[in-house]
């Protein structure tokens, strides 16, 4: 009787101990063997960084699907790149498997090169099908804009995806004829729906925007493949103080109308040669890292006729005291623009001598 007794305790571990490794090997390949962060945490339960990491995969997957030109935009995510910044989230957060894609926003924001991706309904379709809501908005083109021409065809300029609550934004960045990027500013149609997203949150949308084009890297974060701008911190520094104000073509053809441009052959030169300058001007404080700004007649031909003041025969810019370097003088020098007169100590204010 003792026999079979031990018999059957025998068989019983033997049966609890392969259901039990069954489990582990069924949990080891559905969770842990899987790459990129565990779907689950310490606890075993879905925390909020875990449905906001699988959102943000399961809208990368599907961008890659349709190949979409995409590149990381967001300010939360894109800060957390710098060394410093990620040492101090390590420390902050407790499970740092998804440490910066998931970085307690509801958002996360993504770049598309408009003119790299032809527009497909299939992707939205797709998107629909896989969970996501979605909120579409579309604003004239500013590029078939002009003094002749004031309105132009409707296009997307922002992508709302919603899933589980957390949202994917897509912002439209279009080829401008300067050689940058545009987007155009959100705005919400009267029947929309405005509790789809926080939109006070969103980092781009408050107004139109305009950046450099950036050179961008393909990573991998949180084990998602994605794109990023080479120079982070020159990116988030542009997005700062990106707000882009577009010619008021409207008041500028009352204005002309009233007082007709200057078209002899002089003054189209002296336009050109103005553009030229400021082209320059712009790739030289560029290099020194200094903002600038158009100022006094030139900003005045600018917002009031949408072109040169022909007649004002010099060129105006600013940049701030706190900007100004030493090695400006040489950088111009080296560009061809040299120093002809410097007014003031405390305030500088200084005459180049353009070659016109």
């Amino acid at each position: 009787m003792r026999r079979v007794n031990r018999t059957l305790v025998l068989s019983l571990l033997i049966v609890s101990s392969s259901v039990f490794l069954l489990f582990q090997l069924h949990y080891y390949r559905k969770y842990v063997s899987k790459p990129g962060p565990h779907i689950l945490s310490r606890t075993g339960h879905l925390t909020a960084s875990d449905v906001q990491w699988q959102t943000v995969k399961k809208f990368v997957a599907l961008a890659q699907h349709f190949r979409l030109p995409l590149f990381l935009a967001d300010t939360a995510a894109l800060t957390l790149l710098s060394q410093d910044a990620l040492l101090q989230r390590d420390r902050l957060v407790r499970e740092p498997h998804c440490s910066f894609l998931c970085s307690g926003r509801p958002i996360t924001s993504f770049a598309l090169h408009a003119n790299l991706w032809k527009y497909d309904p299939g992707f939205l379709l797709a998107a629909e099908q896989k969970g996501f809501e979605f909120l579409e908005l579309r604003g004239e083109d500013p590029r078939l804009a002009s003094l002749d021409t004031l309105s132009g065809e409707d296009i997307p300029l922002h992508f709302l995806l919603r899933l589980h609550g957390y949202i994917i934004q897509v912002v439209f960045l279009y080829e401008r004829s300067g050689n940058y990027l545009w987007h155009g500013a959100l705005r919400l149609k009267a029947n929309m729906d405005r509790s789809f997203a926080p939109f006070k949150l969103l980092d781009y949308g408050r107004h139109a925007g305009s950046y450099d084009r950036p050179e961008l890297v393909l990573t991998v974060l949180d084990g998602l493949d994605v794109r990023i701008p080479r120079n982070v911190s020159r990116f988030l520094s542009e997005q700062r103080h990106a707000r882009f104000l577009e010619c008021r073509y409207r008041d500028a053809r009352n204005f002309l109308q009233l007082y007709p441009d200057d078209s002899s052959p002089d003054a189209v030169d002296f336009r050109q040669k103005v553009k030229s300058l400021l082209h320059l001007a712009a790739r030289t404080l560029a290099h020194l890292d200094i903002p600038f700004w158009l100022s006094s007649g030139t900003c005045l031909g600018w917002f009031r006729q949408c072109s040169i003041i022909s007649y004002s025969r010099d060129v105006d810019i600013g940049i701030f005291i706190v900007d100004f370097r030493p090695d400006i003088v040489a950088a111009f020098r080296d560009a061809g623009l040299s120093l002809k007169h410097k007014f003031g100590k405390c305030r500088w204010r200084t005459v180049w001598n353009f070659p016109f």
